[in-house]
């Protein structure tokens, strides 16, 4: 069986939605999803302009609607990463009791990167640069899966 890998950031309308659409499509092959922490934009598509930068890319996140993480997450995934280390503590805290499936920050399988986290575009306005490091992270994840 294909392990299942949620993304999460928190809004899930730029990093993890441009996380779950590299993923696809370098890794179509695993089951995945987004989803954020907080409860502000639950329905909404991707952030416009993080679709634009996806799209530059080849990827379409047209199709992704804003969810929130729940602790019924920890049951339907194998694998949960989040973008930061709020993310993280945000996602721990919802941990049921005697869970022990993996959380881990995206930044984990790009350790050439340097970096610690994926910073917010939606605040930064780097929406390339996100997504070049989601590339360089998600790369790393797959190849992680796939050894």
């Amino acid at each position: 069986m294909s392990q299942r890998i949620l993304f999460v950031c928190l809004g899930n309308i730029c990093r993890s939605p441009a996380a779950e659409g590299v993923f696809r499509a370098r890794a179509p092959h695993y089951p995945s999803d987004s989803a954020g922490t907080s409860d502000w934009h639950v329905g909404d598509p991707p952030y416009a302009p993080m679709q634009d930068a996806a799209r530059a890319r080849g990827l379409n996140l047209g199709d992704l609607r804003a969810r929130q993480f729940s602790a019924n997450d920890f049951d339907a995934f194998d694998l949960i990463i989040g973008m930061d280390s709020s993310n993280i503590d945000k996602i721990e805290s919802l941990r049921p009791p005697g869970n022990a499936t993996r959380v881990r920050l995206l930044t984990d399988f790009a350790p050439q990167s340097g970096a610690d986290h994926v910073p917010d575009p939606y605040y930064s306005r780097d929406f390339d640069g996100a997504l070049d490091l989601i590339e360089v992270a998600v790369d790393g994840l797959v190849a992680h899966l796939d050894a």
